[in-house]
């Protein structure tokens, strides 16, 4: 049987999970494949990893063939840090305006798109666009941005007199929920077909967690060696993600994809809510 096919976000919201798999010795019994979100996603859905993180809204075009893996996501209960919208005037203000969305994670994105139409009643023209944010602001007055390229964005942008809203910070304060933004994911046939290989990465992903978490300045001191943060700043930030997938960030979970289903840009869940691998 060969190792199970695994992928991992090649960002630093994923760096502590990545450690703390090198640091436990899991990663010999994984085929790891490192990759963005939208790829690792789109080689989940076509069968060229078994097992990986996808975006939720991702996740929400093809529940009939994922399961989720319980306890686990990238998301957070408040501000996110990497998840941005960053801006040159008010929100209220981006009515008619252009904003740019940068190409790796279509939860972020999404969550832009429904905080502008239904907190801020605005209708802005979107365009695609590399995550390089003085390239988007080039071409348009606000630009989402997700990831390394968000993060050093959220310290940037206020010398540069520009307006940063925390996305994850903002859909806690419309609705009181965690935000998830990425799932653990299984095909559900090699789930059928492989429940002890499922159970095992499973397990090796949670101990990873609860290594890192008990390790972060470690990691944060090790990250800054090439990473232009320093070891503070990283620290902080990992402990500003939330890894956890129990029944307040499901809750969360649920009332995006019902707000996403609503305005027509993703599926709605099935009516038992997310169907989750047995482990």
């Amino acid at each position: 049987m060969r190792r199970p096919r695994v992928g991992h976000i090649q960002f630093l919201n994923c760096l502590p999970l990545y450690w703390g798999l090198m640091r436990s010795g899991e990663l010999l019994h994984v085929d790891l494949h490192k990759d963005a979100p939208d790829r690792l996603g789109a080689a989940l859905v076509a069968g060229e990893l078994d097992v990986g993180p996808i975006s939720l809204v991702d996740y929400l075009g093809h529940t009939g063939d994922l399961l989720l893996l319980p306890d686990l996501a990238v998301g957070s209960d408040g501000p996110v840090r990497s998840v941005n919208l960053v801006s040159t005037r008010p929100l209220a203000q981006l009515d008619g305006a252009r904003v740019a969305l940068g190409s790796t994670s279509r939860t972020g994105v999404l969550l832009a798109r429904l905080l502008l139409a239904q907190r801020y009643a605005v209708r802005p023209e979107y365009l695609n666009c590399p995550p390089d944010l003085t390239e988007m602001l080039l071409e348009a007055d606000a630009a989402v941005l997700i990831g390394d390229a968000a993060l050093r964005a959220h310290y940037e942008a206020a010398a540069r007199g520009l307006a940063v809203t925390d996305l994850g910070q903002a859909w806690r304060e419309w609705t009181g929920l965690p935000m998830v933004f990425a799932v653990w994911a299984v095909r559900r046939r090699f789930a059928d077909q492989h429940p002890g290989l499922v159970k095992d990465v499973h397990q090796a992903f949670l101990r990873s967690r609860e290594l890192c978490l008990a390790e972060l300045d470690r990691v944060a001191a090790a990250a800054a060696r090439w990473e232009p943060f320093d070891a503070d700043t990283l620290a902080s930030y990992f402990r500003t993600l939330d890894f956890s997938l129990g029944p307040r960030q499901v809750t969360g979970l649920r009332e995006f994809a019902r707000r996403a289903a609503d305005a027509g840009a993703a599926p709605p869940l099935p009516a038992d809510g997310p169907r989750f691998a047995e482990v």
